[in-house]
């Protein structure tokens, strides 16, 4: 695995997605900038504790701490202790870009869990979006209580990461194990389940998708909608 400040690449970039996901692992005391001229930086931190510093400012990054960084700003993560190790996802310039919807924000924490509710009983809390600055892409957090949703899709281009799992990625009759680190794309209408294996742990999941929106924005598939009565 490459280190001293270099990222491994989780999810690579592919045509028709301006999504990535790669790892970054700094050592103790080691410092990284990141800077992308044309794409937007979303920083999620999954290990370890340090420091950012973006626009002179300098705040401390420690686990569950995300950070925004727009293209051409460079921002220097710094490792305080052990290893840092920080989720980096960049977001292409051609993505759809959302209207903004209040003022920037560079640095966000998880409030512990508690958020909105999106399918199959599943609760998520953004992190970033276009409430905060993030006209590009929204980053989250997703809470999975043990079981499955039923099928659905999204019409946005998405990348998970999976801190610790136990789950399962069901896509028509393929089945992926989600184990500790995991990380997968889904692409607009691909029908699928995030399944929570555990028998009594909530799942959390940690997203990031393009156009910007909401996580919650799913759609069943025309059989399994069937199933369902709306109340009028």
């Amino acid at each position: 695995m490459n280190r001293a400040g270099h990222g491994v690449e989780l999810v690579p970039a592919v045509d028709g997605s301006a999504l990535a996901l790669s790892v970054l692992h700094l050592d103790g005391g080691e410092a990284h900038t990141a800077q992308e001229d044309d794409r937007d930086t979303l920083l999620y931190v999954c290990g370890g504790s340090g420091s950012l510093s973006i626009g002179g400012a300098t705040a401390p990054f420690d686990p569950g701490s995300a950070a925004l960084v727009l293209a051409g700003e460079a921002a220097t993560l710094e490792a305080r202790g052990g290893e840092l190790e920080v989720l980096r996802a960049t977001v292409g310039p051609y993505a759809d870009r959302h209207a903004p919807l209040g003022p920037r924000e560079t640095v966000n924490s998880l409030a512990g869990g508690s958020g909105d509710r999106a399918t199959g009983a599943r609760s998520f809390e953004i992190l970033f979006g276009p409430h905060n600055g993030s006209t590009r892409a929204t980053l989250f957090a997703g809470f999975i209580p043990p079981g499955r949703a039923p099928w659905h899709y999204h019409l946005y281009d998405e990348i998970v990461w999976v801190p610790e799992g136990p789950g399962r990625l069901h896509l028509g009759d393929i089945v992926e194990e989600l184990g500790p680190r995991s990380a997968f794309r889904l692409r607009p209408r691909e029908v699928h389940i995030v399944e929570n294996a555990s028998p009594d742990r909530e799942m959390k999941v940690i997203g990031v998708f393009t156009p910007a929106g909401s996580p919650s924005a799913a759609y069943l598939t025309p059989d399994v909608a069937a199933e369902y009565r709306f109340a009028e």
